[in-house]
């Protein structure tokens, strides 16, 4: 028998034992340094141990080639049939415009930041889906620049798109800053919202020193109302912190000032971590951004500080969270990039793009849903069959199961290539992620 080439092993943070997981097998334990230098270096053959020999095949630690290859292509196949059978999430740009100048703003270079959707082309929307998606579940993420402005003309089309989507039964999702959200809460009452979607970037006075109005007027009280009004009306809300070295030491205060205002026992709130980093251009300096790897060190660091962040949020290290609240791993993730198979994205010039992180720049257009429908069925196929198979970087890689090859977007504006990988540290996060929440298991180093 050999190692399955889907180990993925490395000593936990701080502590002198080992864990393994394998997405293929959907297995993940615990090992102390002999059994893991053992399944390392193949040492259970040579020292008579058939015990653990047995052990480990049956967890699918050791394998055969042929036995291996044919459960691979069977997970792969069983991985498309759920593509298939996914929800797509359409994402809808009314306008690039915003009333915030927020200091890492990557949307500001934008062709007509000012202009914004008619009521025809909001229509032509929904019958291009009508059209194209029949048969797919599907719900709406309306999207901006900023799409709840408080304008007349402004509310005129979000009423038409909770229009709309009523009459197609789909549900909305509302990504937005949130100044304006409390003036919206009974037009948005109309609709089926799935979520609303706002971001503060910490309290007070560090949260106005990044997201503030355009004329440098502060945005975080206005938007505390906002987050109020929404829970009020029983709307779900997702809150983003955006993170970066300049606000990374205000998420414990953030975290306390989101328990006394009664947010976190909240049955429909919940939270999310965003990094700030380079997309298209970043105003940031880049000394203040964090590394993906970076960031969740950090954030570990704070949590065994201020153990009260975990109450706001609880990173999910890879796999590591999922594994310690469901006592499984989710299955193998053959691919992480929706775009163009439960992901799409529309703006108000009447294009269609892949996904959140190309929509707005035209080049990466692949095609347009109005006046007139017209589709790059090339360059759409390249996004559909990108996966961990079509990736050469990632077919022999031993965390590609939890990477999923990573996001698309990146990786082409990085690499030049759509069929190419944008790694994530998923050995790392693991070693801090089995530290962080299954440490009373842990054997401690001296």
């Amino acid at each position: 028998m050999i190692k399955s080439k889907h180990n993925i092993v490395s000593k936990v943070l701080h502590s002198d034992q080992f864990y393994v997981v394998n997405l293929l097998s959907g297995n993940a334990d615990l090992l102390s340094e002999e059994e893991a230098k053992a399944l390392l270096v193949g040492e259970q053959e040579q020292n008579g141990n058939p015990e653990l020999m047995k052990d480990l095949a049956e967890k699918g630690y050791l394998v055969t080639a042929e036995n291996e290859n044919k459960l691979y292509r069977n997970r792969y196949f069983d991985f498309v049939d759920q593509r298939g059978d996914e929800e797509v999430q359409l994402f809808f740009v009314p306008n690039y415009s915003c009333n915030f100048s927020c200091s890492y703003c990557y949307q500001d270079e934008y062709t007509n930041p000012h202009q914004s959707a008619t009521p025809e082309l909001i229509k032509a929307f929904f019958e291009y889906v009508r059209k194209e998606l029949p048969n797919r579940r599907k719900y709406l993420t309306i999207f901006g620049g900023e799409p709840l402005l408080n304008t007349p003309h402004q509310r005129e089309l979000i009423a038409l798109m909770v229009e709309k989507s009523n009459e197609a039964g789909i549900d909305i999702c509302v990504v937005t800053n949130g100044y304006y959200l409390e003036n919206y809460i009974e037009l948005l009452s109309k609709g089926k919202i799935r979520e609303i979607q706002i971001t503060l970037d910490g309290t007070k006075k560090i949260h106005d020193q990044r997201r503030f109005l355009k004329g440098g007027s502060p945005t975080f009280e206005p938007i505390v109302r906002g987050i109020d009004a929404a829970l009020a009306a029983g709307f779900p809300v997702n809150l983003r912190m955006v993170i970066d070295k300049q606000n990374i030491e205000n998420l414990p205060g953030l975290a306390t000032f989101a328990i006394e205002k009664g947010w976190t026992s909240h049955h429909l709130f919940k939270t999310q971590i965003g990094r700030n980093y380079e997309l298209h251009h970043c105003q940031s300096t880049p000394d203040q951004l964090f590394t993906r790897i970076s960031l969740f060190h950090k954030i570990f660091e704070l949590t065994e500080v201020h153990p009260h962040i975990l109450e706001f949020y609880k990173p999910s290290y890879s796999v590591a969270k999922y594994l310690s609240e469901n006592g499984t791993l989710p299955d193998p993730l053959f691919d992480a990039c929706p775009a163009c198979k439960s992901e799409w994205a529309f703006d108000y010039t009447g294009r269609i793009y892949s996904c959140t992180a190309t929509v707005g720049k035209e080049e990466e257009a692949l095609g347009t849903f109005y006046p007139e429908i017209t589709r790059n069925e090339q360059l759409i196929h390249q996004w559909v069959s990108r996966d961990v198979t079509s990736i050469e970087e990632c077919r022999n890689c031993s965390v590609q199961l939890a990477c999923g090859g990573g996001c698309g977007s990146v990786a082409k504006n990085k690499n030049g290539s759509i069929l190419s990988p944008d790694c994530r540290p998923v050995k790392e996060l693991l070693e801090i992620g089995f530290k962080a929440y299954f440490g009373e298991e842990l054997t401690m180093e001296s």
